[in-house]
């Protein structure tokens, strides 16, 4: 792959150099361009096309800018090839700005607000950038189960920046992403040694993620990476030491990050290092390569894994976690994006034909084997979900699709150098061609995540303000909550909260006595006992803890640290309807996969000495007294 291209290859000090310059300053530039549209006053992308039109403006600058840089770069003067190398370099940054952080400037919070799973995902962050020790997001004095790399680096960046966890989602967000696609351009120059194929693919992977994956910023990371990883895995496999010391690296820090998509490309080292072994060098060599690279990805995640791998192999008790339990409608189906009417389909169905004609090259047989492990991994979900669990192949989707358009983007390539001219004219109308397809497809990411965007301004932030000018939800008396809760509690990072309002969580570093569902709970956190439990004090102090010294002593005698306070729904005077708690339990195979069911505590048992109770808005705030 790529013998037959300019001979742009970048020497290995020169793409390290490169990769370094390209992710600070992709990363860089995104900051400053976030802290500019801060700054102003455009309206809500909802309710206005103004938005929506300044976002398309920037991408139709981007992706012009880049065309003429590509043809610069192969028939202008030596001169501006340093210009041509920052425009290629930092444009993945520039579009990630366009398409994603112009439509949520009017909104302090990232795609998909705080509903759903962007409640635990703000919940953690929040708790990182309150204290740089890893620990669980939830449960106290508990190391954690989800890998804590993204948020970890992003509690620092809020604490640089001088925000709380949740208002620095967005801007972490955005940089993260942009670093990281930034990175593809010099990457993808080492590996094809064309500086306009490597940032034809560094763009369409950009785009794809902001399509399919950037509500996980840290799963559009990983899947950023995922083809070029592959692809020197399989050079690795061969013997090349900077591939396999690159490889390592990656799936470590993948490791750190998002646990599915390295399970998925391991089992593809696995198998491609089964393969070459076999067919190709005939000896042990890549299979020892293959567990060089494990043990030192392995290592790399210790730093994230390393807590909570101790807490297993030193025998705590673990249940009630169900990660794996989620089979959506697309979960039951197998991706086909070679399909779909769009110019990625399209670039799919080209990568089928190259990697078919091309089979035997090294390098395609890499982002082969990748695709046919994924899709493997995808049907083996489906059939895991009769055992009652599920390999979550429905968020592979953009592995499968980065790796077919890269192979389309290789084959265009192909296809130019084969029956094209390479003269100025021609190139020059190549060149046009692709800018008015790119223009096309990523003006239109704005409007395919429509959805995500509208309910970041939607939803009520941690101020108590919708970015949409809409009356505020409950969330808008987190600030009367944390205040009351604070008369009793002095640190709320060792404070125990019982409370079923998931997002005062993911503002406030309060612990929580139970997580959220128990899809994202630390299986040490015993998420089924501890319902169990909560459901027995409920009912009890109706009967045989109605007294309230029997109920603080029941409390008091938890096998897990017990609540401090505890947060209701209700009328603090209502004494006979009690209040409410939503216990949430898991209804795994349906869709939605949780049930929440009212359960409701005897106010009489929250009483003088023992306790203060007040009424904030639609909520009953008990602490210990």
């Amino acid at each position: 792959m790529g013998s037959e291209y300019a001979p742009d290859r970048l020497s290995i000090g020169a793409t390290l150099a490169a990769m370094a310059a390209s992710a600070l300053g992709g990363g860089a530039a995104t900051l400053l361009v976030w802290f500019i549209l801060s700054g102003t006053n455009l309206p809500a992308f909802a309710n206005s096309n103004l938005t929506t039109a300044v976002a398309t403006a920037g991408t139709v600058v981007i992706c012009v800018v880049v065309a003429v840089g590509c043809w610069l770069w192969l028939h202008g003067p030596k001169q501006l090839k340093p210009l041509v190398y920052l425009a290629c370099y930092l444009a993945p940054a520039g579009i990630v700005c366009t398409t994603t952080a112009i439509p949520l400037s009017t909104t302090r919070l990232w795609l998909d607000g705080m509903t759903g799973d962007q409640e635990f995902r703000t919940q953690f962050l929040t708790r990182l950038t309150d204290s740089w020790h890893l620990s669980d997001m939830n449960y106290i004095d508990m190391p954690s189960f989800y890998p804590s790399g993204w948020f970890w680096l992003g509690g620092r960046m809020a604490n640089l920046l001088g925000l709380p966890g949740w208002e620095a989602f967005q801007p972490w967000a955005l940089v993260s992403i942009a670093a990281a696609v930034s990175l593809l351009t010099p990457v993808w120059q080492r590996i094809v040694g064309s500086v306009p194929v490597a940032t034809g693919i560094a763009l369409v992977t950009t785009c794809i993620v902001l399509v399919v994956s950037a509500a996980e910023p840290y799963a559009a990371i990983v899947a950023a990476g995922s083809s070029a990883a592959m692809v020197l895995a399989g050079r690795a496999l061969r013997g090349a030491p900077w591939a396999l010391a690159g490889v390592t690296i990656y799936l470590g820090i993948s490791a750190s990050m998002y646990t599915l998509y390295t399970s998925v490309l391991a089992g593809t080292l696995i198998v491609a290092a089964a393969l070459v072994s076999a067919l190709v060098t005939r000896s042990f060599s890549p299979l020892i390569r293959m567990i060089i690279i494990g043990v030192g990805s392995s290592l790399i995640a210790l730093t994230v894994w390393f807590p909570y791998l101790k807490a297993v192999l030193t025998g705590q008790p673990r249940s009630g976690a169900t990660s794996l339990h989620y089979l959506p409608y697309s979960g039951a189906q197998v991706p086909l994006p070679m399909f779909s009417f769009s110019l990625i389909g399209l670039l799919c169905m080209i990568g089928i034909v190259y990697m078919v004609l091309n089979v035997l090259d090294t390098d395609v047989m890499s982002l082969t084997i990748t695709v046919i492990v994924t899709y493997c991994w995808i049907v083996a979900s489906m059939v895991a979900s009769l055992a009652g669990t599920t390999l979550l192949g429905f968020r592979l989707d953009a592995v499968i699709a980065i790796c077919l358009s890269t192979a389309g983007v290789l084959g265009l390539a192909q296809l130019h150098l084969t029956y094209l001219p390479t003269r100025p004219r021609v190139t020059a109308a190549v060149a046009v061609v692709i800018a008015l397809a790119g223009i096309y497809y990523a003006q239109g990411i704005p409007a395919r995540n429509q959805t995500a965007i509208d309910r970041a301004h939607s939803d009520t932030d941690g101020y108590g303000e919708r970015a949409d000018r809409f009356a505020p939800g409950s969330a808008t008396f987190y600030e009367a909550l944390n205040d009351q809760l604070r008369t009793r509690i002095d640190s709320p990072a060792d404070a125990v909260v019982l409370t079923d309002e998931r997002s005062f969580l993911a503002v406030y570093p309060y612990r929580g006595f139970q997580a959220m569902t128990s899809h994202y709970a630390n299986p040490l956190g015993q998420f089924d006992l501890r319902n169990t439990l909560i459901e027995h004090w409920a009912d009890s102090s109706w009967n045989e803890l109605s007294d309230p010294a029997a109920f603080k002593d029941t409390l008091a005698g938890s096998p897990w640290e017990p609540p401090q306070a505890f947060i209701f729904r209700g009328d603090a005077d209502d004494m006979e309807t009690g209040w409410k708690y939503d216990l949430a339990e898991d209804i795994y195979p349906n869709d939605p996969n949780v049930r929440f069911r009212g359960i409701f505590f005897n106010p009489a048992v929250f009483s003088a000495p023992y306790w203060d109770v007040a009424q904030v808005g639609p909520f009953v705030v008990v602490t210990l007294n």
